[in-house]
């Protein structure tokens, strides 16, 4: 044993060990871009590239977010796409406000949790017909558009709808991505056909062309949401589903609306940070936060074995409220307010042991109080931003493309919980616990961040650690993204399982090897693995030389630009 965890050990070492360990400036894969008028970031540069040309003739930033999303959804269709959902929160300058979108889909009305337990199942497979809900990305664009849209929906598609036709060449990172996707899912209706050409997945610099997605995508420009939802496309959707025995009905799709909210936030070190409510988990990252606020992170050094602790522990503690509380709020009566107050932060704190990692914690009791994903953000000339989340959950998603349609749709539906009881138990046309969250942060007020970090529950962790490389160790937007980050694997979920265990911690190289050893005496158990870090776009709002400063995810394809 000691012999393996010495080998894991120098696996982790890096060459920066000799860097400050009091900032963790250790390196930075890119500077910072920085722009006047208008900056994107997106996890493909093509994407990107897109974004600034739609700024550049006069769109502004959700026309901008919205064209990059139709080009990712063709371009990553390993994380994306019109099949999946999508949340933002969207600052408007000129009313000095945020405003927060929820564009989940629900549950079929035909399934039931009875056909669940029909079939003998304690969980919902993550792939075929069982796991589809109704794809809210679509509505999701009609309402950022309706609300704030400058260019015409046709224009603002056309890039997407250009390449679907033309073909693109694969970038590396998707390339894996695409490949392994490929494998799991090519026996699914319809996806060799759209995504495997000849038989295979495209290799890296292949180019790749769906006529179908192009054939889509303009009869959306031309119809508007009701041709996906109430028209052609709903048709073939449901036509497709009853073949298939997928539960997914014209009625659904017909029926569905998104949710404008409102975001809610935290005050940490003087920042205010904003996330969206529950279906979604971003109240986790206002909860860490809270617990979090009343330990001096930046004496113990960045990425010490003390501060990783605290971070990992505070995470365990907030995600077991996550498992018990998170869910649709048309069906529960969450103690949202209770859970991000810091009261109630006080009181998780004692959980916290600062020698020894935890390897149970109860959930908290608040009492209601009376009376593969992608992320991209995008700021425009005249001040606003928008940090836009959007996905099919895992991978490609279900593996189900309808026919003639060139998308697959989302299998979200995986992550209800089939216990009887809980606030995210399985039922018709509702909306299931949420992994994706989109971030936002001001400062007195006014704005000043915009980010997210991609990848399942990496999520919370991810915003927690970014928001700490800023405000506590005064790292600038690109060194945040690239410092070497931790995962923890295990807690208990809102899907029903439970840490019994303490879970697993998995750590990046580059952190120093003195602190992976005092973590294993501190009784964490490590996991060496790679590729489960995240992905992290974000934009900056500099206030005292009035531009933006923009970074991208050094462990992805993408890149931010601006002018």
């Amino acid at each position: 044993m000691k012999f393996y965890l010495a080998i894991c050990l120098l696996f982790l070492v890096s060459p920066l060990l000799a860097a400050d360990r009091v900032t963790g400036r250790q390196f930075a894969s890119r500077s910072e871009v920085i722009a006047q008028n208008g900056m994107a970031a997106t996890s493909h540069p093509l994407a990107t590239q897109i974004a600034m040309d739609i700024l550049q003739d006069g769109g502004n930033a959700v026309d901008a977010a919205i064209a990059a999303n139709a080009a990712l959804g063709l371009m990553e269709p390993t994380g994306c796409g019109i099949g999946g959902d999508l949340f933002a929160i969207v600052w408007i300058d000129r009313e000095q406000k945020l405003y927060g979108l929820n564009a989940s889909g629900r549950s079929p009305y035909a399934l039931t949790l009875q056909e669940f337990k029909k079939r003998s199942l304690g969980e919902i497979p993550r792939v075929g017909p069982l796991p589809v809900s109704v794809p809210g990305c679509v509505d999701g664009w009609f309402e950022l558009h309706k609300k704030f849209g400058k260019l015409p929906i046709k224009k603002v598609l056309e890039p997407a709808i250009r390449y679907a036709r033309r073909g693109f060449p694969l970038t590396q990172v998707i390339s894996h991505s695409w490949s392994g996707g490929s494998t799991t899912l090519k026996d699914q209706p319809n996806f060799a056909s759209t995504f495997m050409p000849g038989g295979k997945a495209p290799s890296e610099g292949g180019i790749f062309r769906n006529p179908d997605l192009a054939n889509t995508l303009e009869k959306i420009a031309q119809g508007g949401r009701d041709v996906f939802y109430k028209g052609e496309i709903a048709r073939s959707i449901d036509e497709f589903c009853k073949r298939v025995g997928c539960f997914l009905r014209y009625r659904d799709l017909a029926e569905h609306t998104s949710t404008w909210v409102e975001p809610v936030s935290t005050n940490y070190r003087g920042y205010d940070v904003w996330e969206l409510p529950p279906n979604g988990q971003g109240i986790a990252v206002l909860q860490m936060l809270n617990i979090l606020e009343a330990f001096d992170l930046r004496s113990m050094g960045h990425n010490s074995a003390d501060y990783l602790h605290h971070l990992v522990e505070v995470k365990k503690i907030a995600f077991e409220d996550r498992a018990k509380f998170y869910a649709d709020p048309d069906f529960n009566r969450i103690p949202m307010a209770e859970l991000i107050s810091k009261q109630y932060a006080e009181k998780r704190r004692k959980l916290l042991n600062p020698e020894r990692a935890s390897d149970q914690i109860p959930a908290g009791d608040p009492k209601l109080a009376r009376g593969d994903t992608i992320y991209l953000t995008v700021a425009d000339r005249e001040h606003n931003m928008i940090s836009l989340i959007q996905s099919n959950f895992i991978g490609f998603g279900s593996g189900l493309v309808p026919d003639s349609l060139g998308f697959v749709l989302q299998n979200r539906g995986a992550l209800f919980n089939l216990e009887e009881g809980h606030f995210n138990t399985y039922a018709p046309h509702k909306r299931p616990f949420h992994t994706i969250i989109p971030a936002f942060v001001t400062r007195a007020g006014k704005p000043f961040l915009s980010f997210g970090v991609m990848g399942g529950d990496m999520q919370p962790q991810g915003h927690v650690q970014i928001l700490c490389n800023i405000i506590d160790f005064e790292m600038n937007l690109q060194e945040a993204g690239d410092a070497p980050r931790f995962y923890h694997l295990g807690s208990s979920s809102p899907t029903g399982s439970v840490m019994s265990d303490g879970g697993e911690l998995a750590l990046e190289s580059g952190i120093a090897i003195e602190a992976l050893e005092s973590l294993v005496e501190k009784g964490h158990r490590l996991r060496f693995v790679v590729g489960l870090f995240g992905g992290y776009q974000a934009i900056l709002y500099d206030a005292n030389n009035k531009v933006y400063r923009g970074a991208s995810e050094s462990r992805k394809d993408g890149m931010a630009a601006g002018y």
